[in-house]
């Protein structure tokens, strides 16, 4: 074998072993999927947590995790929803419409025109 062919095979050799590393893969982080819809638990300013899941809507206190309302909900559309409900505190009976302005927010409406908002719970 010629030195020059020889030394050539070498150099190759050396480089492609500079390539490889004894360093394990780095691990990416998690992906967090976002959620879409209303599913989930939000809550509102006075820190009741609203939980919508499969067509149940409940609302319960975040300190004794009491339940204060219940009902049913059903999309009227990607971003609309309505919500039959009744309150075990007043033992009435209403309807709630509400819109998913971005997926951390829902504007509601009550039939009465009271208005109030639900941020997404983290």
């Amino acid at each position: 074998m010629k030195p020059i062919t020889a030394l050539s095979l070498l150099a190759a050799a050396v480089a492609l072993t500079a390539c490889q590393s004894d360093r394990a893969p780095r691990e990416l982080p998690p992906v967090r999927q976002q959620q879409t819809g209303v599913d989930g638990a939000w809550v509102d300013p006075n820190g009741i947590v609203s939980t919508f899941a499969s067509g149940t809507f409940t609302t319960r206190t975040t300190d004794t995790n009491q339940l204060l309302a219940s009902g049913t909900y059903i999309k009227t559309s990607p971003t609309l929803v309505e919500i039959n409900m009744t309150s075990l505190v007043r033992n009435t009976q209403s309807k709630v419409n509400c819109a998913l302005v971005s997926q951390s927010q829902l504007n509601c409406t009550t039939a009465e025109g009271a208005q109030f908002s639900l941020a997404r719970r983290a």
